[in-house]
């Protein structure tokens, strides 16, 4: 009888390790998930992927994940550029973003993401999901998401030049890709102007005029932007990147740029996608609330909810929200911050 009870109790114990093991495996994924509290967005699926260089879409992802779920219901998921290497989160790492076959119970997909060029397993889990006629949004680099050296996928690289996909993802799905910068980087900000006609568009509602501030600068794009996008909001470039400067004069503002549209993408699938795209959406533009509301009501009107859009629907930040200032990082840099996704995970 002795014996059998030691072989149980030693049998508990390895099976207890090993579910401890399990659990702090799951703990460590390479992205971070949050439950969907209560709210309209109960029961849809969210994907957010960050992956640029320069904007610390790392720290806007997960805080506009928070949002959507703690105020709005949405189950969600940030996907991050990982270090192969030792698992951390490293945007210079160009050809990883693990998790993306999470697209394929996606509702809506959000990309922050810069000249990637993943591996064609990773990039075919991107392209399923664009050509599967779900609804997507793009922020900031989402223009030029792809930098391909040639296989499968080469005609989503930004600078493809075919006739058949001219541009790439960025001009095909969201509208545009890389031209310039119209502003002048670094020094002069954004300043959202509602365009003229869509003051009731549902995506605005709740918007006070000025108060969609960018402190990164207006992105050039060709006019009229392609096929059925419809200009929201134009970009006042501004003399410095504080909220209340003053507009410049001269050419740059003659005309307006648009800074953020809406469009459709009729994906291979046959289905059409609502499709929602901004050039703001660095963490410290995140930090406006106006911005902020933008982006959470175009997440409603992306998945056909905008009558659930009301004037004062909810989009505190949640939590501590410190945006770093933009600008590029070297790799020494990022192995010194060691940043996980389980650190964000809060």
């Amino acid at each position: 009888m002795r014996a059998f009870v030691t072989i149980n109790l030693t049998t508990i114990l390895t099976v207890g390790a090993l579910l401890l093991c399990i659990s702090g495996a799951g703990a460590d994924n390479p992205w971070v998930e949050f439950e969907g509290k209560s709210g309209p967005g109960k029961g849809k699926t969210v994907v957010l992927i960050a992956g640029d260089e320069e904007y610390r879409s790392e720290e806007t992802m997960p805080q506009f994940a928070r949002i959507l779920s703690e105020r709005h219901g949405f189950h969600t998921i940030v996907l991050f550029a990982i270090d192969p290497k030792d698992g951390t989160i490293c945007p210079n790492v160009t050809d990883n973003i693990p998790g993306l076959y999470h697209l394929r119970k996606a509702d809506l997909v959000i990309m922050l993401i810069r000249w990637r060029n993943l591996r064609d397993d990773q990039m075919k889990e991107i392209v399923d999901y664009a050509e599967s006629g779900r609804p997507l949004i793009g922020m900031r680099t989402a223009t030029h998401p792809f930098k391909l050296a040639g296989g499968p996928y080469a005609k989503y690289s930004w600078d493809y030049k075919g006739a058949d996909y001219e541009g790439g993802f960025g001009r095909q799905v969201f509208g545009e890709t890389w031209i310039a910068h119209h502003g002048e980087h670094g020094k002069e900000g954004t300043r959202g102007i509602i365009a003229p006609g869509q003051e009731s568009h549902p995506i605005l509602r709740g918007i006070e005029p000025g108060a969609i501030f960018g402190s990164t600068d207006v992105y050039a794009v060709r006019l009229p932007l392609p096929g059925d996008s419809q200009p929201l909001v134009l970009g006042q470039v501004t003399e410095t990147l504080e909220s209340t400067s003053k507009p410049v004069d001269g050419p740059k503002n003659n005309p307006m740029m648009p800074v953020a549209w809406t469009k459709t993408y009729r994906g291979a699938s046959g289905r059409t996608a609502r499709v929602f795209t901004t050039t703001m959406g660095a963490s410290r533009d995140f930090a406006y609330e106006g911005t902020r509301r933008m982006l959470v009501n175009a997440v409603y009107w992306a998945l056909g909810m905008e009558r659930k859009i009301p004037a004062n629907r909810d989009v505190r930040l949640v939590g501590d929200f410190n945006p770093s200032p933009f600008g590029f990082r070297t790799m020494d840099d990022w192995k010194r911050l060691s940043l996980r996704p389980s650190s964000l995970q809060r």
